[in-house]
């Protein structure tokens, strides 16, 4: 696919009515973290003038499992790299879509036009990966007590429990991620060796995470099953990634 912008509509972004936003208003979605990007993450596009209503995906979006690039009663979509990102929310002032997984590491253009009024093509860097724990509020990441209820600071974990907790920007899995496709089974990291989790700063034992992948029925999205150390200290600072990269730090786990 080709840009949607024609060459002489590009100084047009800057006018009245036009899609406006840049660089620095691109953010990984789950930690609202600029700069933190790869293939198969969750980005979400702030500014002004980026859709006329405010439309969640729904259901009636996905047909046989396939993502969509544009939401029912909306006109917005976002390329990058010249390939239609799938849309999860649009709005006036944020819209959320998924980098598509066929991507690789290195230079990206993002664009986004609302109906038919395009936006300025502005430019990314997608790393192999760019994890993310999706939060609850600005310090507390989102947790399950394993497939039950959240784990909150009102209803912390507890040493030795398994709890679940939920990514974007983790990278490669195997077998690979379908684009544009509701991932239908479990799927490890294709560099799981390399993953870590770490509490305090401390690196949790390897066995102790039971599972590290895709999470099945979803697109985008990853979870990390944890068994919870007996010992592990009250709210850790919880941080997770690779040698290369971590998530953000300062984001607790609610413990007691």
């Amino acid at each position: 696919m080709g840009p949607l912008f024609a060459p002489s509509a590009l100084a047009q972004s800057s006018l009245p009515g036009y899609p406006n936003y840049t660089p620095d208003s691109i953010a990984n979605s789950a930690s609202d973290t600029a700069g933190l990007y790869a293939p198969n993450t969750f980005i979400s596009i702030y500014g002004v003038n980026l859709a006329y209503a405010t439309v969640a995906i729904g259901p009636n979006d996905i047909l046989a499992g396939k993502l969509p690039t544009a939401l029912a009663g909306g006109a917005v979509r976002v390329v990058i790299n010249q390939i239609l990102a799938d849309m999860f929310y649009v709005s006036p002032g944020q819209v959320n879509v998924l980098i598509p997984s066929s991507l690789i590491a290195g230079p990206a253009t993002v664009q986004l036009a609302n109906s038919g009024l395009a936006g300025p093509p502005v430019s990314i860097m997608l790393g192999p990966a760019a994890p993310a724990l999706f939060q609850a509020d600005a310090q507390t990441v989102i947790a399950t007590h394993g497939n039950g209820p959240p784990v909150t600071l009102a209803a912390p974990a507890k040493g030795g429990e398994v709890v679940v907790l939920y990514a974007t920007g983790l990278g490669p899995t195997s077998p690979a991620a379908v684009p544009d496709q509701l991932a239908t089974s479990a799927a490890p990291l294709a560099n799981l060796a390399d993953f870590r989790l770490l509490l305090n700063g401390a690196p949790v034992d390897p066995h102790q995470i039971l599972y590290a992948g895709v999470t099945p029925g979803f697109a985008g999205l990853y979870q990390i099953n944890l068994q919870l150390p007996a010992n592990v200290p009250a709210n850790p600072e919880i941080r997770i990634g690779f040698s290369a990269v971590m998530s953000p730090a300062g984001r607790i786990l609610p413990v007691e």
